[in-house]
C-alpha cells in the first residue's frame, strides 16, 4: 500500500508496535546505525518520543539510553497517569449521581486495555454518556470546577449548541498544574463528515459495554471499540495530527481483545462504513503488523481503483510530519469523499434529510431550509480547517 520507507522511517514504525511484539533486533540495529540524537528528534517531531522510549527501554535497557529518552518516558508517564486518575475521579463522581460513562479511544484503551501510560500520549480525555444524561453530566462537571470551553474559535461556548452537535469540551487544572482538556459526548464519533445515522446507538453501546475491573469507568465491547477507533482514525484522514500514532489504537485493541470478527464485519456493513474501516485496518496491518484476518479485509475491501487512489494519495501526502499541510480544502473534500462506501452516502452526509436539519438547526420555517444547507456546507469547509490548526496546537 505504501512505498518503501528509509531506515529512519522504519525505526519510527517499528517502535510503535505493541510492546509484546516488538522486533528488538531490528530496533537495535536501526538505533545503532542511525544514532540516538537523530532518532530522538524524528520521534519528537512525529509526537511518538515517549512511545519510542518505552520500546527502547525494553529492547536496549534504560542504562543504554541518553537522558532525553528517559525524560520523555518519565514526563509522559506522570502526565498520563494523572489523566487516568482524573478520569477515575470523574467516573466515580458521575456514578454517585446515577450516571455511567464510557472512556473512548485512547482514554479507554489506556485505562482498560493497554496500561502503559508513557506509551499512550493523548491531548485530552474523551468520554461518552447517554443522551438523556448529557445535561446532568455537564452540570456535574461545572460543579466540579470544569470550565466549558471549545478549543476552536469558531465553536460557541454554548451548551445548547454543543448538545445539538453531540458533545462539549471543558478544561480543568489538575493538582500538578497540568491543564486537562475533557470532551463529553453523547455521540460516539461526532465527526462533521459522519452523520448520526452512521453511528451505533449510544444506548446500544452502553448495553454492550462492561465496567473495567476495579474501576468506575466502562469500556466499549471489543467490536464497538475497534469500530470506534477505526472511524476516529479515518476522521483524522489516517495521517493528520496527532499523526500515524493513531494506528496504535487499532493494534492494541486487536492484540489485547477477543474480537468477534463475524459480528464486527456485520456491524461495519450495516453502518455502511466498510471503506474507512478497511483502510484503518489495512494501514495498521501494514505499518505495525496488526493481525487482521485477510478474510475480513477482503469482505470490507472497496474497489481496486479506490484502493489505488487512496494509497497513492496517502503516500504522496506522507504518513509522517503530522503538523505539515496535507491537503488543500478542495483536495481534502475529494479525499474524504473516497472514504464513503458510495457517492450517495457522501451526499447524504452533506445534505441530511429534512427532519435532521430541522432538529439540528432549529429551523422554524421549511422555506428557510436552503439557507441552513448553505450554512452546513460552510461549517463543513471552514470549521474543519480551523479545527485542524487547533488540533495541531493541542496534541
Amino acid at each position: 500500500m505504501f512505498d518503501k520507507f528509509n531506515d529512519k522511517e522504519k525505526f519510527l514504525i517499528s517502535v510503535l508496535t505493541h510492546i509484546d511484539f516488538l522486533d528488538c533486533n531490528k530496533i537495535k540495529s536501526l538505533f545503532t546505525s542511525i544514532g540516538s540524537n537523530s532518532l530522538y528528534l524524528a520521534c519528537k517531531e512525529n509526537k511518538i518520543d515517549s512511545i519510542a522510549a518505552d520500546s527502547l527501554i525494553k529492547c536496549l535497557g534504560k542504562k543504554n539510553l541518553s537522558s532525553e529518552w528517559i525524560n520523555s518516558f518519565s514526563k509522559e508517564d506522570i502526565r498520563i497517569k494523572s489523566y487516568m486518575d482524573e478520569l477515575e475521579n470523574v467516573a466515580k463522581y458521575f456514578l454517585k449521581h446515577g450516571i455511567d460513562l464510557i472512556a473512548l479511544k485512547n482514554s479507554g484503551i489506556t485505562k482498560g486495555i493497554y496500561k502503559r501510560c508513557a506509551a499512550s500520549p493523548m491531548g485530552d480525555i474523551d468520554v461518552l454518556v447517554q443522551k438523556k444524561d448529557f445535561m446532568a453530566a455537564h452540570e456535574l462537571l461545572l460543579a466540579k470546577g470544569y470550565k466549558l470551553k471549545f478549543r476552536s474559535k469558531l465553536e460557541k461556548d454554548d451548551i445548547e449548541e454543543a448538545f445539538l452537535g453531540g458533545g462539549s469540551e471543558y478544561y480543568t487544572i489538575l493538582k500538578d498544574g497540568e491543564k486537562l482538556w475533557f470532551e463529553l459526548q453523547w455521540r460516539s464519533v461526532a465527526g462533521r463528515w459522519i452523520t448520526p445515522d452512521q453511528e451505533p446507538s449510544t444506548d446500544e453501546l452502553f448495553s454492550r459495554s462492561k465496567r473495567i475491573k476495579g474501576s468506575a469507568v466502562r469500556l466499549l465491547s471489543p467490536e464497538d471499540n475497534l469500530l470506534q477507533v477505526c472511524l476516529h482514525t479515518a476522521k483524522h484522514s489516517f495521517v493528520r495530527a496527532p499523526g500515524f500514532r493513531l494506528n496504535t489504537d487499532v493494534d492494541r485493541i486487536v492484540r489485547e481483545s477477543s474480537v468477534d470478527w463475524k459480528k464486527f464485519e456485520s456491524m461495519v456493513s450495516d453502518m455502511k462504513v466498510k471503506t474507512p474501516v478497511f483502510f484503518s485496518l489495512k494501514i495498521a496491518k501494514e505499518l505495525v503488523r496488526t493481525p487482521i484476518p485477510e478474510n475480513i479485509l477482503n469482505a470490507l475491501s472497496p474497489s481496486r481503483v479506490k484502493i489505488l487512489i487512496v494509497s497513492k494519495w496517502l503516500t504522496r501526502v506522507g504518513i509522517f510530519d503530522p503538523d505539515g499541510k496535507k491537503w488543500t480544502k478542495i483536495g481534502y473534500i475529494i479525499f474524504v469523499s473516497l472514504l464513503y462506501d458510495s457517492i450517495f452516502d457522501f451526499l447524504d452526509s452533506i445534505f441530511p434529510d429534512k427532519k435532521w436539519m430541522i432538529d439540528r438547526y432549529k429551523v422554524r420555517f421549511s422555506i428557510l431550509l436552503p439557507f441552513y444547507y448553505i450554512l452546513r456546507i460552510t461549517n463543513l469547509l471552514f470549521k474543519r480547517a480551523l479545527n485542524s490548526k487547533t488540533s495541531k496546537k493541542n496534541n
